[in-house]
């Protein structure tokens, strides 16, 4: 392109100059045209592109200086070379109109050829470089607008990768931060604030700010990491607790990564933390809870092999009685207790299971403190009722409707204490000896909780008195007594009436 030939416009009146400039002008080898008045010059002007315009300031019509103050008017070639050629002296005024009006040289004549190729040579190859320039030029700016949409493009990209990144961050529980290794300047992102419950407009963010935020029990480790960074070490990565300034623990797990120079010397390191804490909480629930369904198993295991061992029966139907009795008395308060996710059971419901199916109108009462019993305590105190419930049924106050039972319980101090009141029952006569039911009560009352349990075998009724330790203090909260009906159960006898082994 550079070589491509321009077009010379040569502009007279007389074609014999016309034929003498192309003559002399030959040897450029550029596309040499002619105009034989100011209008031609125009008509082809206005369809071609022209380098360098030679012009006779005296021609006919138009005269060379109302011909370049025409096309000096036009924008495409407001900066065209325009050469006059004049055959008169011209005045410097002449000369002056002929600048102002867009002319850049004079030629006189004589016309000496090598003068007027070399003035033309000149802004041929103006033209060319100017051409060429708004080419370089014109390519520079596409290929800008390219770059720039390019960019934009790209930083469109990255802002929707950082807002996915943040959303990613926030869903995750997620932080990220930059340590520039040399000044010590420290970058957290929204997440690691958010995460360390520190407002980023007060916080500042320095290794003792940090280091405070740690538990004391990892800040050694805090130290350890900052050491092996120190010494070369690529990536660490450990748990640690934070201690928030609202007072709450954290469980965090950090990664981070250095970057080196090519002297292998760490610049920057560059981190993620994670909030654990409620995978931690539910790893300590988990394993807390395998440990409590391995005791909560060993238990109900134990007093099953208890209640196997223990119970008697006059033939094998009454054993097995028993027994399934017993067994169902641990199965209601199993129930209670899973209601609850066995963090206790309320005794009122306790009770109420235990009475409901020998309650007939108004034969049962009971009522009390509103307590939360600990899982054990509730299981050995629900056999402890099976006990007595089923043994009234059979001799005592519910063997008849007329006898009246009544249960109530209070707290003294750290003790709940239950009475037991029969009456207007079968006549009771004191037992010669402690019969199992007797036995059974006293040992799942004294021996497996450290309380106390004293029969008073009145002929009109009898009066069980348990005193139970609480294993965790209870606020009693007085609760209308109430009549209520429970469950079921064949159990063995309380042998307190009938005297059986």
């Amino acid at each position: 392109m550079d070589h491509e030939k321009v077009n010379i416009l040569l502009v007279d009146d007389q074609p014999a100059k016309l034929l003498a400039y192309e003559v002399i002008l030959k040897e450029l080898g550029q596309n040499l045209v002619v105009a034989a008045s100011g209008r031609e010059a125009l008509e082809y002007l206005l369809k071609n592109e022209v380098a360098v315009i030679l012009v006779d300031v005296c021609m006919p019509e138009l005269d060379g200086f109302e011909l370049a103050a025409m096309i000096r008017e036009h924008p495409r070639f407001q900066k065209t070379a325009m050469i006059f050629i004049s055959a008169i002296q011209v005045s410097d005024i002449d000369r002056l109109r002929g600048y102002e009006m867009g002319a850049v040289d004079y030629v006189p004549v004589p016309v000496i050829p090598e003068v007027l190729r070399a003035k033309i040579r000149v802004f041929v190859e103006l033209y060319r470089k100017t051409r060429q320039l708004e080419r370089f030029n014109a390519d520079l700016e596409n290929r800008v607008r390219a770059r720039t949409a390019e960019l934009e493009e790209s930083h469109a990209r990255l802002l929707e990768s950082e807002q996915r990144r943040s959303l990613a961050i926030a869903a995750g529980k997620m932080g990220s931060w930059d340590l520039d290794w040399v000044n010590g300047d420290w970058m957290w992102d929204e997440g690691q604030y958010r995460i360390f419950g520190v407002d980023p407009q007060t916080f500042t963010v320095t290794p003792a700010s940090v280091q405070a935020l740690l538990h004391p029990g990892d800040i050694d480790e805090f130290h350890k990491a900052m050491a092996q960074f120190a010494k070369g070490a690529g990536s660490y990565e450990a748990e640690f607790r934070i201690n928030r300034p609202d007072g709450e623990t954290r469980w965090c797990v950090g990664t981070a990564a250095a970057t080196v120079d090519r002297g292998g010397h760490v610049v920057r390191i560059s981190g993620v933390t994670v909030d654990i804490t409620e995978r931690k909480r539910a790893e300590e629930r988990q394993n807390l809870l395998a440990r409590e369904v391995d005791h909560r198993a060993k238990n109900a295991l134990a007093l099953a092999q208890s209640i196997v061992r223990l119970t008697r029966g006059e033939n094998v139907k009454a054993y097995v009685q028993a027994v399934e009795g017993r067994i169902s008395a641990l199965a209601r308060v199993h129930t209670i207790l899973s209601l609850s996710s066995w963090q206790g059971a309320e005794i009122g419901k306790l009770v109420d299971e235990e009475l409901a199916p020998y309650s007939t109108g108004d034969q049962i009462a009971f009522g009390g403190s509103d307590i939360q019993l600990q899982p054990a305590t509730a299981q050995t105190l629900a056999l402890a009722l099976h006990e007595l419930v089923t043994n009234s049924a059979k001799y005592g106050a519910l063997s008849t409707l007329s006898g009246r039972l009544s249960i109530k319980w209070e707290i003294q101090g750290n003790l709940l204490q239950m009475v037991w009141e029969e009456r207007d029952g079968p006549l009771v006569e004191k037992p010669a000896s402690r019969g199992f039911g007797t036995r059974s009560v006293i040992a799942s009352i004294e021996s497996q909780l450290g309380g106390q349990a004293e029969f008073d075998w009145r002929s009109e009724g009898l009066i069980c008195r348990l005193s139970v330790p609480l294993m965790q203090d209870v606020a009693p909260r007085p609760i209308n007594g109430r009549q209520n009906q429970a469950v079921s159960g064949n159990g063995a006898e309380l042998a307190s009436r009938s005297a059986d082994a």
